[in-house]
């Protein structure tokens, strides 16, 4: 898929996990709701750095192009280095390794750790980085009609609010884990499920989605999981933009006023 369904199936998705949290009687605190679902759009966006041409590789100039360059060609190494004699030739990395669980797992354990030892710098750091990848996903037609530098701007104001907001107490910063220097270990979390989303989103077009590597299936390492090739869809095509992400909008509405006691 591309970005903005990407993200927008993110956001969608946390909002669903905040509407099942209020079923069960652990609703989220309103800022955890909010910032949760922010984070999550932007994750849903972060697999695409194994792809110079995503919305991923603009948002941040040089640094994040290059990064996508260094990850596709690690990408590109792995799968060299796993793939089975029945896994095609690629002359690239897109949609390898970037794009399964163990990535999501590691990436969201990642940035829990980054959350509890750099303590707020690191919880600013997260927000940051992930807001402008909101910010570009959600409202990608006016983030590329600005300025980089206006959105970054946005994303560093907005992570230093919501940072503000949710230490305040009953906000959520101890949400899910309360133990002293632990309360932000949640942060991880949307953004290893943006990734999940993400690879979900992946499967769902023509050429699937690895997201189960390095499990062997049909004698393959790097085997494409999806739905029956007759359900399957081009990315960007009109599946996408006129059924997906109306859908994902209502969800994502429907979770959200679920999980604020709305519905």
């Amino acid at each position: 898929m591309m970005g903005p369904a990407h993200s927008l199936s993110g956001a969608a998705a946390w909002l669903g996990v905040g509407a099942a949290t209020a079923a069960t009687g652990y609703a989220m605190p309103w800022p955890v709701l909010v910032v949760g679902a922010l984070i999550c759009a932007g994750a849903a966006l972060a697999p695409d750095l194994d792809h110079k041409s995503a919305t991923i590789s603009r948002a941040f100039g040089p640094l994040s192009r290059g990064l996508c360059e260094v990850v596709d060609k690690i990408s590109y190494a792995v799968y060299k280095a796993t793939r089975s004699p029945r896994d095609a030739r690629r002359t690239g990395g897109h949609r390898t390794l970037t794009h399964t669980w163990l990535w999501a797992v590691l990436i969201g354990s990642g940035a829990s750790a980054l959350a509890v030892t750099a303590d707020r710098w690191g919880v600013l750091a997260l927000l940051f980085v992930h807001l402008v990848l909101a910010v570009e996903g959600l409202l990608w037609r006016a983030a590329r009609m600005s300025s980089d530098i206006l959105v970054w701007l946005l994303g560093a104001t907005s992570a230093w609010i919501l940072a503000g907001v949710l230490d305040q107490p009953g906000n959520g910063a101890g949400w899910l884990f309360d133990a002293p220097g632990q309360e932000y270990l949640w942060l991880g979390l949307p953004i290893m499920l943006g990734a999940l989303v993400h690879d979900i989103g992946d499967a769902l077009t023509v050429s699937g989605c690895p997201v189960l590597w390095p499990l062997p299936i049909a004698g393959k390492r790097w085997y494409p999981i999806g739905p029956p090739k007759m359900m399957r869809f081009r990315a960007g095509s009109w599946v996408e933009l006129k059924v997906l992400m109306p859908v994902f909008l209502l969800l994502g509405g429907f979770g959200g006023a679920s999980a604020l006691g709305f519905i």
